[in-house]
């Protein structure tokens, strides 16, 4: 009979051996074989290709990113949805916030990419995460709407600094010109009104900024104010007196402004604030930024999965222990880092170990997100094996990353199997 019950284990066990070793076991002696050979799989070359993964710098990135990828990225998302699960417990609409949260869960890694290329576009008119930086940043420094302008001919100012100055002083009751030229009229502010000549004040001095440009070859008059041509809205003028801003003033709709008589024989100067580049967000898919930039996109679709796992956990921890803390005069934080956390380790060291070995294999999200440009930068072991493989045709130094992934992998999983065993005896 135990004869006859191990038989028939061993035919039930047989399938699913089978398929272990055609899909797990042999691609790895493939694997381990073919790192061993050269390029073209004919002599044997040892250790080399393991020697060129470490020496080579695309490999060394690749490397440094992986690194920076399992220690970041696990540690980030098993504390957000630590942060989701323990805070959306004392709220009504948690089980829609979970929902939420989870959803990108349902999204597949290419879709994310694709959506993620499109949150990082450089353009804050198509790039999501740059228009929510650019509408902060021009909260609290605005922005000029003149960057391209500049004096034309035969014109009053010259160029200082970055900005611009008058050739000559001014005077109170002598209305000065400051034309300007250089920037489309499709690109002129809103609130642009036709420029006008500044009334005459005796003890003030005034004066007119403005667009001297009119549509049509030889139409309009040059330093002279026309019907067509609009005013500089908001453009700053300062009066300057050896070197000291004396007065200063802002430019109404139509280009007029208005000094004090302390600017009377000053120089007017247009300060480089005006002609300033506008700001234009983050260079989130450039060389620097590049790789976190991508853990975001990765902590948007894998805080999900931890904040469900740790809200099961946090379930099961006993009310009474919580309730004792309180009644005992424990704060919500001594109870949180006290009772709460050190109950959950099992769960939280669940979560941190399945994402650390997730993140080992990231692939598609790097690939998808990060612009040629800057692929190298972003570069992770599981994107190398793939250019190595099918773009450099380099099976060789591809087998030797594959073996070297598995070697990252294990030590990972016996620490997992291990603490589930012991779990188990508990």
């Amino acid at each position: 009979m135990t004869r006859t019950r191990k038989v028939v284990a061993a035919l039930f066990l047989l399938p699913a051996l089978v398929l272990l070793g055609a899909l797990v076991l042999y691609p790895i002696g493939y694997s381990l074989v073919r790192s061993l050979f050269d390029q073209a799989g004919d002599s044997f070359t040892g250790l080399d290709s393991y020697q060129e993964v470490f020496t080579e710098d695309a490999t060394r990135t690749a490397l440094k990113n992986t690194a920076i990828w399992v220690v970041v990225a696990p540690a980030v998302a098993t504390t957000l949805g630590l942060i989701f699960a323990v805070l959306t417990e004392r709220v009504r609409w948690g089980t829609a916030f979970k929902l939420v949260v989870f959803m990108p869960m349902a999204i597949s890694m290419l879709a994310s990419g694709i959506i993620f290329r499109l949150v990082y576009e450089q353009d804050p008119e198509r790039g999501v995460a740059n228009a929510v930086l650019v509408g902060v940043h021009d909260t609290f420094a605005e922005s000029s709407a003149f960057p391209k302008a500049h004096p034309g001919r035969e014109s009053p100012l010259a160029e200082e600094g970055g900005g611009f100055v008058t050739r000559d002083p001014v005077r109170v009751g002598e209305p000065v010109a400051l034309p300007l030229v250089g920037v489309a009229p499709d690109k002129m502010p809103g609130s642009a009104r036709p420029a006008a000549a500044a009334e005459t004040d005796p003890g003030k001095v005034t004066g007119t900024t403005w667009q001297d440009f009119t549509r049509g070859k030889g139409v309009g008059t040059l330093g002279g104010i026309d019907a067509e041509e609009l005013g500089y809205p908001g453009m700053r003028v300062e009066a300057v007196k050896d070197g000291t801003v004396v007065d200063s003033a802002r430019a109404g709709p139509d280009g007029t402004f208005t000094l004090s008589g302390a600017a009377d024989g000053a120089l007017l100067r247009l300060p480089e604030s005006n002609f300033r580049e506008p700001y234009r967000g983050a260079s989130w898919l450039g060389p620097t930024l590049v790789t976190p930039a991508v853990i975001g996109s990765y902590l948007w679709i894998w805080s999900g999965f931890a904040m469900v796992l740790i809200a099961a956990g946090l379930a099961s921890v006993p009310r009474e222990l919580l309730e004792a803390a309180r009644v005992d005069g424990a704060s919500e934080w001594q109870v949180f880092s006290r009772i709460t956390v050190p109950v959950l380790t099992p769960v939280l060291a669940v979560v941190l170990v399945t994402l650390m070995i997730n993140v080992m294999k990231i692939f598609d999200l790097v690939f998808i997100i990060a612009p040629g440009s800057s692929r190298d930068d972003a570069n992770v072991l599981a994107l190398e094996l793939y250019d190595q493989a099918f773009s450099k045709g380099r099976p060789d130094i591809a087998s030797a990353i594959a073996i070297l992934l598995l070697l990252l992998v294990i030590p990972v999983m016996i620490f997992n199997m291990r603490r589930l065993r012991r779990e188990a005896k508990r």
